[in-house]
């Protein structure tokens, strides 16, 4: 019966959940499965997060419904953040709201400003709810590449002369979701100047924003002047503080496009759990030593994991900013397509990833790889691959 709904219809089977199912049988066989497939923070909220939520929670008025659109105090909170971190003025009234996460707020906002047939350019790969938070609402998508260079710009202006209708709405989500990729504040000039010429809402994914390395900050399309005529940028709690569960993220910039979010939030939710929102303003107003200790950890992951995996034979990019690597099939098994690599990757090494195919068929041929276990379980992945790689005749290093 469910293939006669509509939306369902518009739904490809979720490739990801296949790899993701197999990993659950195999640990429900008792198997050790080194997971670096799904990006959920291994590491623990801030001590006192935790508190703050268990304070409020005690008290017998927490406990009824709350603003769909975030209590005062924490859109203050998150204003007060774009102010410090990226010297951008917000009115907590009309340009921030808080959402359940960054992935239902933009699917929130889809519902908002997107009728059927309405066009949207969506980089290919990218996060499912880039492209399927669009489908949901009716609207149609247009690929666009992921990697930021000239090619990424002709694609934009080939899209507005040859699509009928006119695209409306651009996604952008650097650091990329799932290939890592970064742009400088040049980038977000010349995107903001060319939305104004062509009458493009631009909705930035900017979830991995404090998840950068090497000393390079991440920049924001608001601290472009005058982007916020056009943009809304949607930022989350969940990899900054490994709030991951607690579902807390942000919509900021364009009020009017924050006015339709709210509208219709109003409609289908009554916000989080006032604990949590009194929590994440804790997060967002105390110390951000937490911050910087998660940065420099998941920095010195990364390094294990290119060096390990790179001895082991697979010769992996290192990632410029976000929880992820992207990774190019060794190129002896390329034939092998994403998925049926990542079948055979858990089964055989007993390592789970997230086949490249899962986030548009640009993705074909790589793999997202999560750097969500510590350095000497990423150790441990590595000589399970080189013994995976030998045993399907690739040359490894020593082998």
């Amino acid at each position: 019966m469910e293939d006669e709904f509509y939306r369902i219809k518009r739904l490809p089977p979720y490739v990801i959940a296949e790899v993701n199912a197999m990993r659950h049988a195999a640990r429900q066989a008792g198997r050790d499965i080194i997971d670096l497939g799904m990006g959920n923070p291994d590491l623990p909220p801030p001590q006192h997060v935790i508190d703050k939520l268990c304070e409020v929670a005690q008290k017998p008025d927490a406990h009824g419904y709350s603003a769909s659109s975030g209590i005062p105090g924490i859109r203050r909170a998150q204003a007060n953040y774009y102010g410090r971190r990226f010297n951008v003025d917000l009115d907590p009234e009309t340009e921030v709201v808080m959402t359940m996460g960054s992935k239902e707020g933009l699917a929130s906002l889809a519902t908002a400003i997107t009728a059927p047939g309405d066009v949207v350019l969506s980089p290919n790969p990218s996060y499912p709810i880039h492209t399927f938070g669009f489908i949901i609402a009716g609207a149609t998508i247009r690929s666009v590449p992921t990697t930021p260079d000239e090619r990424y710009w002709q694609s934009l202006e080939r899209a507005m002369a040859f699509t009928v209708p006119r695209p409306s709405i651009l996604i952008v989500n650097y650091p990329s979701n799932p290939t890592a990729e970064t742009v400088d504040l040049a980038f977000y000039e010349r995107l903001v100047a060319w939305a104004k010429e062509n009458k493009v809402w631009i909705l930035s994914d900017l979830a991995y924003s404090e998840l950068y390395y090497d000393g390079q900050p991440t920049r924001s399309i608001l601290e472009v002047p005058g982007a916020k005529d056009v943009a809304v940028e949607f930022t989350s709690m969940s990899k900054t503080f490994s709030m991951a569960g607690w579902r807390v993220g942000f919509a900021v910039g364009n009020a009017k496009l924050i006015a339709a979010l709210k509208r219709v939030k109003s409609y289908l939710d009554y916000g989080a759990f006032t604990p949590i929102q009194a929590a994440a303003c804790a997060a967002l107003n105390g110390p951000q030593d937490i911050v910087e200790k998660n940065r420099e950890l998941y920095q010195k992951r990364r390094d294990v994991m290119v060096e390990a995996f790179g001895r082991a034979g697979w010769e992996i990019p290192s990632p410029k900013a976000s929880m992820f690597a992207w990774a190019p099939l060794p190129p002896a098994l390329k034939e092998m397509g994403s998925l049926e690599f990542s079948k055979q990757l858990l089964t055989e090494a007993e390592v789970a990833v997230a086949p490249g195919v899962g986030y548009g068929e640009d993705g074909e041929g790589f793999v997202r790889i999560a750097m969500v276990e510590n350095e000497q379980r990423l150790r441990q992945a590595a000589r399970n691959i080189k013994r995976f790689l030998s045993s399907k005749g690739v040359n490894t290093p020593g082998a």
